[in-house]
């Protein structure tokens, strides 16, 4: 079981991640929605495509743009399409 952590709180937990770069990309039906907040960024990158990010918020805190997606990747990485992965350095991953 992998569990992203975030300021004590399990934001996303789940057998079924698929590792990609060093990130865990999580299902959706895993991730604990009512922690992330849309986020107006994007960011793209050359093999996966344009990601979309959340902010997370919980316990009066926030960690901005800590979290992406990519909703609509290109064929070479299809494998996390709609997959929630989460910054390394501000979001504990417990394998």
């Amino acid at each position: 079981m992998v569990k992203a952590v975030w300021n004590g709180v399990i934001i996303a937990e789940s057998e079924d991640t698929v590792v990609v770069e060093g990130n865990h990309y999580f299902p959706q039906d895993s991730v604990e929605h009512q922690y992330l907040k849309d986020s107006d960024t994007h960011s793209v990158c050359p093999w996966k495509g344009t990601a979309d990010y959340y902010t997370l918020k919980a316990e009066g805190q926030q960690s901005v743009d800590a979290a992406w997606l990519y909703p609509d990747p290109k064929d070479a990485a299809m494998s996390i399409k709609d997959r929630v992965a989460f910054y390394g350095d501000v979001v504990t991953i417990e394998e």
